[in-house]
């Protein structure tokens, strides 16, 4: 392993030795699959287990009673409660009671009335369960005067609502490069649907209208499908049909880099504290942990509700790529600040409101599963080809996609395409930012291994 290591390391020194470098993005090249258009969730992971028992108690007890529900560190089932009464239903009912001062309607009706001021672009708000408040961010782009506006409403509702500035600025992830592309530029895909006759990639809303034409990286002008239907702003998700009207040869299976894939076997709703992990064509495999749901931002282009918001980081590109936890399907890309080399918060649009309002399903579940494959999946071994096959109906297998040539970034870096006299001069720098970058993608895809093969009960 350590004589592997330095092997790679010995080619990146040579590469910055000789400076030349060209290279193109590459990640998600195929989408998920699973789902029909009511949520339907696959098998049960101890994390959505606890998960159900949360919202179960919330939707029993009423939202007068209590604020929320979260999975905490541990994997138990939190529920903030307002009462003594309801704390010891709650922990009658197997789960921890936390005492809090507003209700879920108390919380409620101060999003409503920040939804009902005038927007200010460059803002957002949601519901942080844990601290029982409104979390109201305004990023760089917001000036004093605006600042002073949304601070004058906060003021008026009174204690639920904090205000905080964030770093960057809230923008939809997109721009001009490559993945999907079209002449709005480049985003990712999200998972494979269906609607029972033709194929489609579900992806975000805003990479483009509807009309927009696709191709896929390096396909030259092979053109993969057309934009049909979608919602942006409002909701953020639209379809790409199929030119051909055929999906790829493994539907169910997310593109993580490297030649590897997650098959997906069931859809799931976010819950707060749940770990996420998330794909795209810039930056590849990324993890987090859900801090709220019912999100609202007000990108530039519009106000976006409903959304779920995480600390994993995304990049432009990143867009409409897919949210997965354990093998289930949770949104896709919408947008977000800062990046992935400092952190920030990125946002999704939920998979079950997207299924609903498009009339499809995810595609490719193996016959008869009906998205609640029960199998627990075997512990994937550290080497990935002997992992379980992503395309099988093990939840959240880990291992190559089937026809991937497997290419790895040194492979990339060091092939004879990727130099060229004009390009002598790059820096040995930027072969190191690449690299580190990589390595940063590769140890990710290294942490779902160890927490698909430990989390499901």
């Amino acid at each position: 392993m350590r004589r592997h290591a330095r092997r790679n390391v010995q080619r990146i020194a040579r590469l910055a030795a000789v400076g030349g470098l060209l290279c193109g993005g590459f990640m998600v090249q195929q989408a998920i699959a699973s789902e029909p258009a009511t949520v339907q969730p696959g098998a049960k992971t101890s994390l959505t287990k606890a998960a159900d028992t949360g919202s179960g108690l919330v939707t029993e007890l009423g939202t007068a009673r209590t604020a929320g529900n979260w999975v905490d560190k541990d994997g138990n089932p939190v529920v903030a409660v307002t009462d003594d009464r309801t704390a010891a239903e709650v922990k009658s009912a197997g789960a921890k009671p936390k005492m809090v001062r507003f209700s879920m309607d108390d919380l409620r009706s101060a999003t409503e009335t920040l939804s009902d001021a005038p927007k200010v672009s460059g803002t957002s708000w949601s519901i942080d369960y844990k601290n029982n408040e409104v979390v109201v961010q305004a990023d760089t782009t917001v000036s004093k005067a605006e600042w002073d506006q949304v601070a004058a409403v906060a003021k008026s509702i009174g204690g639920s609502v904090r205000m905080e500035r964030t770093e960057g600025t809230f923008t939809t992830r997109l721009n001009g490069a490559e993945a999907l592309l079209s002449t709005a530029g480049r985003c990712s895909a999200g998972f494979n649907v269906t609607d029972g006759k033709t194929a489609f990639i579900l992806t975000a809303g805003h990479c483009g209208p509807v009309g927009s034409i696709w191709f896929g990286e390096g396909r030259g002008s092979d053109q993969i499908g057309r934009t049909v239907s979608g919602s942006f702003p409002g909701g953020d998700y639209s379809l790409i049909q199929y030119a051909n009207g055929q999906p790829p040869d493994a539907p169910n299976v997310v593109a993580v880099g490297n030649g590897q894939g997650i098959s997906i076997t069931g859809t799931a709703q976010a819950s707060v504290g749940q770990r996420v992990f998330r794909s795209g064509s810039t930056t590849g495999l990324r993890d987090g942990q859900v801090t709220a749901l019912n999100a609202t931002v007000n990108y530039p282009e519009g106000t976006v509700t409903g959304l779920i918001e995480t600390t994993v980081c995304a990049e432009p590109g990143d867009s409409g790529g897919p949210l997965v936890s354990e093998g289930l399907a949770i949104g896709v890309t919408s947008g977000g600040s800062g990046d992935c080399s400092r952190g920030g918060t990125t946002f999704f649009q939920p998979i079950g409101p997207a299924l609903q309002q498009l009339g499809v399903r995810l595609s490719g579940l193996p016959t008869g599963t009906g998205g609640n494959a029960s199998a627990a999946p075997p512990a994937p071994s550290a080497d990935s080809s002997t992992a379980p096959a992503p395309g099988s109906a093990v939840p959240g297998g880990f291992g190559p996609i089937a026809g991937s040539q497997g290419e790895t970034l040194l492979d990339r870096l060091a092939s004879r395409e990727s130099l060229g006299p004009g390009l002598l001069i790059v820096a040995g720098s930027l072969v190191a930012l690449v690299a580190t970058r990589w390595i940063m993608s590769e140890q990710d895809r290294r942490a779902y291994r160890r927490r698909y093969s430990a989390s499901w009960g």
